[in-house]
């Protein structure tokens, strides 16, 4: 046998070893996925009941308080669905919930630039509507004109 291949053992691996991958407290519980539950269906009525009801005379204001909520969501899912904290994993879950935020983020605000410019630049505005106006009425100064 060369010296390239050794055996399991040699390398001081025991048989345990798979073991060592599942940390105390890494799966939830039925309390916390409940909170988890409970927390997303809070999370997810308020904007709701919001929109639904008018109660923020501002759509824009409304528009941040609803992504506000969207971004705490998305952390309540990361922390009570997908258990990520700083003791998992050596901290790399948490270092990949950071990120996840980070892109939340960019998404997001994103998003809301790109709606806005839409809305700022695709809605028509009263001086397009005045100029469609008179172009109207050219178009049938001219119809009536070409009648015999």
């Amino acid at each position: 046998m060369s010296d390239a291949v050794y055996s399991h053992d040699a390398h001081g691996h025991g048989h345990d070893h798979h073991d060592d991958h599942h940390e105390e407290g890494s799966h939830g519980s039925f309390g916390s996925y409940m909170i988890g539950f409970g927390l997303s269906v809070i999370l997810t009525a308020i904007p709701f009941w919001l929109v639904m009801t008018g109660t923020l005379a501002d759509a824009q204001l409304t528009g941040f308080i609803i992504l506000a909520f969207a971004a705490v969501q998305v952390v309540v899912h990361m922390i009570y669905f997908l258990h990520m904290n700083s003791r998992v994993e050596g901290g790399w879950s948490f270092m990949a919930m950071m990120l996840t935020i980070v892109l939340v983020v960019i998404v997001l605000s994103g998003s809301m630039w790109v709606m806005y410019h839409l809305n700022a630049n695709m809605m028509p505005h009263p001086q397009m509507e005045m100029d469609m106006g008179s172009t109207h009425e050219m178009r049938l100064s001219n119809d009536m004109s070409e009648m015999p």
